[in-house]
């Protein structure tokens, strides 16, 4: 059975116990299934997290990983206060795949071409939102919500999963052209600078923040927000 199949079948359904506190979810081994596929492999595809090791990661402007992000039975998960995590090269152009499953209620997102120049990667990356829309408050703000440009595009449609599954992101950043793909459909699309992102930007929070959205190459990150989410499947392809 190839690794496609073994990720259908285990990536729709989400699994967990209760950890020894009480009231940390924790995820069933069962789940963290990482690995590419045959075609993957023949076109240049790679993992960033395989689900056994970080060595390709570290937290924001820290030379290693803190106790903030850990594996737990082999995936990437948030247990902790540990600022943002990054992976530890740039990438200027690629495709990156990966999935998500938040806690009831969690926030987290996924960043791209950031830097540290700034106190979090918000300060300059771009972010794919990552929430449980159908608990958290911020779904009431429709740039927001799962899938979202964070607080510059609005999904037409919510094609996000809920606490309990598995959402399957793909982002493409080739030059100035952005797109985040949420469960097989796109949730945003945007050229880099251009006249339209400019008044998007006019009109967002990140107008006191002078380099976002300025660079053409940089880091990948995943939010710390203050609550569990966990990724799997981390892998990239880069453009030429």
């Amino acid at each position: 059975m190839t690794d496609m199949i073994i990720r259908t079948l285990l990536g729709t359904v989400f699994v967990w116990s209760l950890s020894a506190c009480g009231s940390d979810p924790v995820i069933d081994p069962a789940e963290c299934v990482s690995g590419l596929t045959g075609e993957e492999q023949s076109t240049g595809w790679r993992m960033l997290f395989d689900g056994s090791s970080l060595d390709q990661w570290r937290s924001y402007k820290e030379d290693s990983v803190n106790s903030g992000w850990a594996i737990e039975n082999g995936c990437l998960a948030r247990v902790g206060w540990g600022g943002d995590l990054m992976s530890r090269e740039q990438f200027a152009n690629f495709e990156l795949k990966l999935e998500w499953a938040i806690s009831p209620g969690g926030n987290s997102g996924i960043f791209i071409r950031a830097d540290e120049s700034g106190r979090t990667m918000h300060h300059t990356g771009y972010e794919m939102q990552v929430l449980d829309n159908a608990l958290h408050k911020d779904a009431s703000i429709p740039s927001h919500r799962a899938g979202a440009y964070y607080d510059m595009i609005v999904p037409d449609h919510d094609t996000s999963k809920p606490a309990g599954y598995w959402n399957e992101v793909h982002i493409i950043a080739d030059g100035a052209n952005v797109e985040f793909w949420l469960n097989g459909r796109i949730t945003a699309q945007f050229e880099q600078g251009s006249p339209e992102w400019k008044a998007l930007y006019e009109k967002s929070k990140f107008t006191s923040r002078p380099k976002y959205g300025s660079l053409f190459k940089g880091h990948i990150g995943f939010q710390d927000h203050y609550d569990k989410v966990w990724y799997r499947n981390i892998r990239i392809k880069e453009l030429p």
